[in-house]
Parts: structure tokens; sequence; C-alpha cells
């Protein structure tokens, strides 16, 4: 029986993918450093402290880890500022989930990034409890962001459904025992060995309902 649901951010609330991609590129490039095709797909799901080091070590960004995630994050928090690509039919879905269930967030996002979509967007106060991953031992798709989500929502984990869009994401919620609908995200889709993990695959926000939660 599921008793609390746990959303994820980027790609499920917000189009955010594409912005990540454009403000860590245009830095990797600023930096004199090597912007390749898997870079993006590689970062998809890790904690701050894990993609910063991806761009240090792989990338060749030259900044320590712990700078190169300020500047970043800087940036994203600019971009949002300007224009928050939140989703169609993202608001709605929040609101229905959260009038039968207690509601959580489980993000790779930073928590300055996380507070600030979650107001821009009016959302926060739907959201009993929302973890960032550099809040947490490990990203995704390893399961400590949803584990931490379940505990702080006081719900086991077996008894929540998580809501991804992306391959770690989806690999995440799984690991930690959750239920998982998958929305999956249209530019940057999961692979089919991800997306078998799944409990309930759906075209879109609209279709989340607490009929196809509880399964």
């Amino acid at each position: 029986m599921i008793e609390a649901v746990v959303f994820d951010l980027d790609g499920v609330l917000i189009d955010s993918e594409q912005v990540w991609d454009t403000a860590r590129e245009k830095l990797v490039h600023e930096r004199g450093g090597r912007w390749h095709e898997r870079a993006q797909r590689d970062m998809m799901g890790m904690s701050s402290i894990e993609w910063s080091a991806y761009m240090h070590d792989e990338l060749g960004v030259p900044e320590p880890p712990a700078e190169i995630n300020d500047e970043v994050v800087r940036r994203m928090i600019d971009l949002y500022r300007e224009r928050l690509p939140l989703l169609s039919g993202a608001r709605a879905a929040v609101e229905r989930i959260a009038s039968r269930w207690p509601v959580g967030l489980a993000s790779s996002s930073n928590r300055p990034i996380v507070e600030l979509v979650l107001e821009l967007a009016e959302l926060g106060p739907f959201f009993r409890a929302t973890v960032s991953s550099e809040e947490v031992g490990r990203g995704k798709p390893a399961p400590d962001v949803y584990l931490e989500a379940a505990r702080r929502l006081g719900v086991p984990p077996e008894r929540c459904a998580a809501i991804e869009d992306s391959h770690n994401g989806i690999r995440s919620g799984h690991a930690a025992g959750m239920r998982v609908i998958a929305i999956p995200n249209r530019d940057f889709p999961p692979d089919d060995e991800a997306l078998v993990l799944a409990d309930l695959a759906l075209d879109s926000l609209g279709e989340l309902t607490p009929e196809v939660v509880s399964g």
C-alpha cells in the first residue's frame, strides 16, 4: 500500500537537462576543457560532488571541484531567474498527488537550486520533505537520496512511490525498494535496461493520478 510519493525534480517537474548541459558545456569550453558527447548522459543523476569532480577529472576543467560546483550553480540560478522551464502539468500533478499522500522531493540538484525552483514555481508548500543528493553519501543511481526522503517523510521506502524520468533515477528508486513510475524524458530517454525496472511507464504528467500511483 502506498503511503507517500517522492518526486524527482529535473526532467519530471522542470525541463532542465538542456539548461544543465548548457551551463556545464559553456564552462568547460571557457576553461579550455574537452567536452564530449557522453558527458551529459554520464552526469545525469550525479550529486554535485560527483559531477564537479567529473568535470575536473574527465572534462579537464582546471579549477578545484568545489569552485566548479559553485560556478555552475551560480549560472543555473541566473538562468532559472530569467526563465524557469516548468513542465506543462507539473503543478496540477503535484496538487493531485499531495491531496492524497504526503509528498517528498529527491533531487540531484544542489539545495540552493531546489529551493529556488520550488519558490519560483510556488510548489514549496506541497512538499513535506525535500532532499538534495549533496546531502547524502551517493547520488543516483544509488538509492541514498530516495531512502533519505522516505526517512524524512516517516514512511518505509517500500510504501513509497518514486516518480522518475531518467535511467539513473529509475535505478535509484528501484534500488530503494519503491514503486517506480517512469515518465521517460523525451530528449534523454532512459535505456531499456533501466526502463524495465519501472513498475509503470506514463507518457506525461497529465496521466499521473492517485489511481495510477496506487496501482
